[in-house]
């Protein structure tokens, strides 16, 4: 009796979330349920195994379901995990608003902040939980050049290898490379931005920092095979410590990870590190509205001290480093369509992913790119391009240089190989 009242309140909860859609429950006793939306949408299947799994589903969401599925203490219908984060998705901030929503959030992000601060050696930390996993890893889903940020698709069918360098072109065109430039790539990643950079102009000089140990020692080696020492210089530095002075700087998938608190202090960076007359590109996720803290999942699980600011929180502290706002492009869909590209890669290289690490692990990473991509789908989340200088005339008035800057590196870039390597 206790335990067919449990089932009753926790479904007459869960019902109180699904609004656009249909959820179908089987519960571990066998029985079946169906929460049925007031608007049309997707149509998911769970089972969940155990009564606890079922109170966690209800008392702590958005931490509980990504756990849950992590574990194999929930399954999807056919193993189709697109409805159910589609559906998710749809509901989430319907629930965000409801009265029991708001008392899970509200408990679950009481101490939120804590999470967002990223001093030095936290910072640090952070990187390493995610970008210092093995190379193979990152191997099974990303391009060659091991571009772990949006691409940019010029057409539905690219593939990710042509929008990752459509993407590659689009930045370097946007930084109005100039032969000789100094060049600051702040989170270079595995270095893949500061080869094509090199490929795109003659004579740069670029300086790429990042807090991964891994992604500096492939940097490096990649540099050294294409004999590019002498152009390229990596460090393991934060940016917070980074000297001189740049002519041109970028910033691709780095500010997400700097927090709330040090946004201000990333653009005032960015101002002192530009030379007078230079050039800056920022691309870095979004949200519309205001800011919100990221799902703790996320935070606990994928990418510890995660922030995503708000267009608002960009504007204000560009300006206030000292910088003025050139150009800004808003990318929607692309990151949705990129996440796919690297969903469907890594599940095809499930059995070697689960070798180097565990089922859970790929079921927790299934989860982490579903997810996302279906937050860029379904929800706030874009990808906003800033383009900064501290002399509003810095670059040409009309963005046709953008178009065409991006042409002459993309057939500079098709030259050489994904790898970076020069065709014979």
């Amino acid at each position: 009796m206790v335990r067919a009242m449990f089932d009753f309140i926790a479904l007459a909860i869960m019902r109180q979330f699904v609004i656009f859609g249909t959820l179908d429950l089987t519960l571990a006793n066998g029985s079946e349920h169906r929460l049925q939306g007031r608007h049309c949408g997707p149509h998911a299947h769970i089972t969940i195994q155990n009564r606890a799994t079922l109170l966690r589903l209800v008392t702590k969401p958005d931490l509980a379901f990504g756990e849950a599925y992590m574990d194999g203490r929930i399954s999807t219908g056919n193993g189709d995990i697109d409805a159910l984060m589609e559906l998710l998705m749809l509901n989430s901030r319907h629930w965000s608003k409801h009265w029991a929503g708001r008392l899970t959030l509200r408990c679950g992000n009481c101490l939120a902040w804590l999470r967002h601060l990223n001093p030095r050696w936290r910072s640090r930390q952070n990187v390493a939980h995610h970008y210092d996993l093995t190379d193979e890893l990152f191997e099974t889903f990303l391009d060659p050049r091991r571009q772990y940020s949006c691409a940019y698709f010029h057409r539905h069918d690219d593939s990710l290898e042509t929008a990752q360098e459509i993407k590659l072109a689009r930045l370097a065109a946007k930084l109005n490379l100039r032969p000789g430039n100094r060049v600051l790539d702040i989170g270079c990643g595995w270095g893949g931005l500061a080869r094509a950079m090199t490929e795109c102009r003659a004579n740069l000089s670029v300086t790429g920092i990042t807090l991964s140990e891994r992604q500096l020692a492939f940097a490096r080696q990649t540099a050294a095979e294409n004999g590019l020492e002498d152009r390229l210089d990596f460090a393991l530095r934060d940016y917070r410590d980074q000297s001189g002075e740049f002519d041109r700087i970028v910033s691709v998938g780095m500010l997400e990870h700097v927090g709330p608190a040090a946004v201000p202090a990333y653009f005032k960076t960015v101002g002192r590190l530009l030379a007078s007359g230079g050039v800056a590109v920022i691309h870095s996720i979004a949200v519309h509205d205001r800011a919100a803290p990221v799902n703790r999942w996320m935070t606990k699980y994928i990418f510890p001290g995660g922030h995503l600011p708000s267009l608002p929180q960009l504007v204000r502290a560009a300006e206030a480093g000292g910088l003025k706002i050139l150009d800004m492009e808003i990318m929607r869909g692309h990151y949705a369509e990129t996440l796919l590209h690297w969903r469907m890669r890594f599940l095809r290289n499930r059995d070697r992913i689960t070798a180097l690490y565990d089922e859970r692990f790929v079921r927790m990473w299934e989860f982490y790119l579903a997810g996302c991509e279906y937050f860029f789908r379904c929800q706030h989340g874009m990808i906003v391009q800033l383009q900064l200088s501290n002399d509003h005339q810095a670059v040409p008035e009309s963005r046709g240089y953008i178009t065409e800057l991006e042409t002459e590196f993309r057939n500079r870039l098709c030259r050489n190989d994904p790898s970076g390597k020069t065709r014979a």
